[in-house]
C-alpha cells in the first residue's frame, strides 16, 4: 500500500515539474530596445552536458561543464550572457529577433530553465483628436470627437454636455484593436475634456481636446479649486495691504513737504519785516517825538554854519 502512495506522490510531482516547465512567459519589446532575459532556476551543469540558450530550434549559446563558451553565428557581438546568474541580454532587437526563447541544460537529461515568448513592436504612431459640433446654445451643445492615427485607423464619439458637466453618449468609453495590434481609445476625462490615446504593450501617445474650447455661445468659467481659491484671495489681501502702505507713505511724505514750505514762508515772512523796520526806523517814533527831532533843513544849517 505504501509503495503505491509512494508512486502515486512521484508521478505527481514530475507532472506538476513538467507543467512548470512548459510554461511559457510572454515578453514585448520596443524595435531599437536591448532585451533582458532570466533564467528561473538554478543552472547546474553535470559532466557531458551543457548550457544552452536557443531561438526558436537553433542554439544561439552555449556554455560547457569546462566553462569553455560558444556563441552562434550573428549573434556573436549581439548577445552578453551573464555567468553568474546566466540571464542573457540581446541588444537592438529587431523584428526578426520576436519569436520563442528558451533556456536550459542539455544532456542526458533536458531542464529547462526559461521560457519566453518574445514579440517586438514599433512604437505607436502619433493620435490625433479633431471635433465636429452639432450644435451649440449658450447652456449646452453636442459634438463627435474623432481620434485617428497616422496609418489611417480612426474611432469617434458622441458627447453631449451642458454647464456644469459632460457626458460620453453610445454607452461611454469607446475603443478598437487595429490590425496592427495597436489599441485606439477616446473617452472623457475629468471635467470638459477628451482624450484620444493610441498604444501598444511598448508605447503610449495620446491628445487631449478641451469641450470649452468648441462648445457654448458664452461659455461659464471653470470651477476653481480650494487650493485655487485660497491663492487667489491671498494675493488679493496681498496687493491691498501693499496698497495701504504706499497710500499712507504717500501721505505721509507729502505732509512733511507741506510742512517745510510753511516753515519757509513764515521765515520769509520774518525776514521782510525786520527789513522794512531797519529801512525806516522812524515809523516806529511817537507822535510826541516829532517836536524833539530836529528837521532835516535844521540840521543842514548847522552844517553849514560849521567853521
Amino acid at each position: 500500500m505504501h509503495p503505491i502512495i509512494l508512486l502515486f506522490v512521484i508521478s505527481l510531482l514530475h507532472a506538476y515539474e513538467a507543467r512548470g516547465s512548459d510554461t511559457v512567459t510572454p515578453v514585448f519589446v520596443q524595435k531599437g530596445k536591448d532585451l533582458l532575459l532570466n533564467v528561473t532556476a538554478p543552472v547546474k551543469i553535470v559532466k557531458r552536458s551543457d548550457f544552452r540558450w536557443r531561438f526558436n530550434d537553433s542554439n544561439i549559446f552555449r556554455l560547457f561543464d569546462d566553462n569553455e563558451t560558444n556563441t552562434i553565428g550573428p549573434y556573436d557581438g549581439r548577445i552578453e550572457i551573464f555567468l553568474q546568474n546566466h540571464s542573457l541580454l540581446l541588444k537592438n532587437v529587431q523584428q526578426d529577433d520576436s519569436g520563442r526563447y528558451t533556456a536550459g541544460v542539455f544532456g542526458i537529461k533536458n531542464t529547462y530553465v526559461g521560457k519566453y515568448s518574445v514579440t517586438v513592436q514599433d512604437p505607436v504612431s502619433p493620435v490625433n483628436g479633431t471635433v465636429d459640433l452639432l450644435s451649440s446654445s449658450s447652456d449646452s451643445c453636442n459634438l463627435t470627437v474623432t481620434c485617428s492615427t497616422q496609418d489611417s485607423h480612426r474611432i469617434n464619439s458622441t458627447f453631449r454636455c451642458d454647464n456644469n458637466t459632460c457626458s460620453q453618449e453610445e454607452g461611454g468609453e469607446r475603443s478598437k484593436v487595429t490590425t496592427s495590434g495597436t489599441s485606439l481609445r477616446v473617452h472623457l476625462s475629468k471635467g470638459f475634456s477628451v482624450i484620444c490615446s493610441h498604444s501598444n504593450q511598448v508605447s503610449s501617445d495620446e491628445h487631449i481636446t478641451m469641450i470649452r474650447d468648441f462648445c457654448f455661445s458664452n461659455p461659464a468659467p471653470e470651477p476653481r479649486s480650494p487650493i485655487t481659491m485660497a491663492i487667489v484671495i491671498i494675493s488679493f489681501v496681498i496687493v491691498i495691504v501693499v496698497l495701504v502702505i504706499f497710500a499712507i507713505a504717500a501721505a505721509f511724505v507729502r505732509h512733511r513737504k507741506n510742512g517745510k514750505h510753511e516753515t519757509e514762508e513764515m521765515k520769509n515772512t520774518l525776514y521782510e519785516t525786520v527789513q522794512v523796520k531797519s529801512v525806516n526806523p522812524l515809523v516806529d517814533q511817537n507822535p510826541t517825538d516829532d517836536a524833539a527831532a530836529p528837521s532835516p533843513s535844521s540840521i543842514y544849517s548847522v552844517i553849514e554854519a560849521g567853521p
